[in-house]
């Protein structure tokens, strides 16, 4: 049996923010910085990790009006 990849509690801060938003997947993505294009998918794709990069955390916290350190401290991460 292969290892279970864990998830990092930062994700599910993130999804709950991101529902609580009020946001579609592709307001989210044009508030993040990508283009209308590929905004929805690169959403899903980060929405779906498992291990976020800081610098993700970091684009969708300044997307949705708070910051890194208040979307970590309010799930105690």
């Amino acid at each position: 049996m292969g290892k279970q990849k864990i998830e990092d509690p930062a994700m599910a801060a993130v999804r709950e923010r991101f529902a609580k938003s009020g946001m579609t997947q592709q307001e989210l993505g044009e508030r993040m910085g990508y283009a209308p294009g590929s905004a929805r998918q690169a959403v899903s794709q980060f929405l779906k990790s498992g291990d976020p990069q800081i610098s993700m955390l970091r684009r969708f916290a300044k997307a949705i009006g708070i910051s890194v350190k208040t979307l970590l401290s309010d799930y105690g991460i």
